[in-house]
């Protein structure tokens, strides 16, 4: 959230690279900056060119426990009852979050504020865990930037990235397999 994709030749080009947008999630107007995409994150986004939107959504791609981690810092000017509504809604996607079929497509929810101590945070301010039965789940909840295609990703959850982003200064999403 809070950063626009760079499709240079969307000829079935892989974006390698984003560009934060001119005002950025924390308010303060400045030009355009390019971050370049971890090495997974250019592997997960050439994975989905080469199979396709819908097979890169389908709920039997990849079956096997996904776990997406999202960490959101607010903007200090954020209020409480604002970081309360974005949790709320957060939380409404366990429910909200389903295919065209009407299936759900999160296995569990979980949240919480950020309680520790280490003084590792990175001033992140609350996390939420995300589980997914398969990777095609994942895919079609996390939709944009990585699925474009109309219908091939969840619209609860893009409206909801609509909603919490004035609210954001930063956010990080870390998605992982468990290893058995």
């Amino acid at each position: 959230m809070g950063l626009v994709a760079v499709m240079a030749g969307m000829g079935g080009a892989m974006p390698l690279a984003y560009a934060a947008p001119a005002t950025p999630a924390h308010g303060a107007a400045r030009p355009a900056a390019t971050v370049v995409l971890s090495k997974s994150a250019q592997a997960v986004r050439q994975e989905a060119l080469q199979v396709g939107a819908a097979r890169f959504t389908a709920p039997d791609y990849k079956p096997g426990v996904v776990e997406h981690i999202v960490l959101f810092q607010f903007k200090p000017t954020a209020t409480p009852a604002q970081r309360q509504e974005v949790t709320k809604r957060f939380m409404a996607l366990a429910q909200q979050a389903r295919r065209a079929d009407g299936t759900l497509v999160i296995k569990s929810l979980e949240a919480g504020p950020q309680k520790s101590g280490e003084g590792a945070d990175l001033g992140l301010d609350y996390g939420y865990v995300v589980r997914f039965a398969s990777a095609g789940d994942r895919n079609y909840y996390v939709g944009r930037p990585i699925v474009h295609e109309a219908g091939q990703y969840d619209p609860a959850h893009d409206a909801f990235k609509a909603f919490a982003a004035p609210y954001l200064a930063n956010v990080v999403v870390f998605d992982f397999t468990p290893t058995p």
